[in-house]
């Protein structure tokens, strides 16, 4: 069962109001290192199967436990070969945002976001969403979710008619392929 915090808002750079500890908490831990999909990262645990990654903490609120998940995605301008203008850039933003703010719909749990922020950093969009919940199992499993829906949104928002290159290019082209590696169209 999820527990909002809090009003919702989410203020960079805070941690939601708890219990501050040196460790992540004994709860977390275990079920994010049970968890296949994750690996032990300094204070946190990192997503190893989506190509953006995420990186997931833990804070103990004295009776439940709230996660922060943050992805780092490139800019839509920063994916792609060509010259992306301002408005475009902007637009984009502003569809990724909305579409993200869905994020809790894509899993199977009533799950309310305590946080939520997509801001840009650089050449980068970072989202963080948080959330709290009292099984930490299926707070990992929450967790993955969240990233993949990063993962899937960005690649269903590229705009068309541009060159994308790196990650992205590569998502783009997995994306267009059929099974057994036979061209299949492109996601869009």
């Amino acid at each position: 069962m999820s527990r909002a915090a809090g009003n919702g808002e989410f203020l960079p750079g805070r941690v939601l109001s708890g219990v501050m500890t040196e460790e992540l908490p004994e709860s977390a831990v275990r079920a994010f290192e049970r968890h296949d999909a994750f690996e032990r990262e300094g204070e946190g645990f990192r997503l190893t199967t989506s190509r953006f990654g995420g990186r997931v903490t833990a804070v103990d609120l004295g009776g439940g436990v709230a996660y922060t998940l943050t992805v780092r995605a490139p800019t839509l301008g920063a994916a792609t070969a060509d010259e992306v203008g301002d408005a475009v850039e902007s637009g984009w933003l502003d569809t990724m945002r909305r579409r993200l703010e869905d994020a809790p719909k894509a899993t199977r749990a009533d799950v309310a976001l305590s946080g939520f922020d997509l801001e840009e950093d650089g050449k980068e969009v970072v989202v963080t969403f948080q959330f709290e919940w009292d099984d930490p199992d299926r707070a990992a499993a929450i967790a993955k979710t969240f990233a993949e829906y990063v993962e899937g949104t960005y690649v269903e928002s590229v705009v068309p008619g541009y060159d994308y290159e790196g990650v992205v290019g590569d998502l783009l082209q997995g994306a267009s392929q059929g099974e057994g590696g036979k061209k299949g169209g492109t996601p869009l």
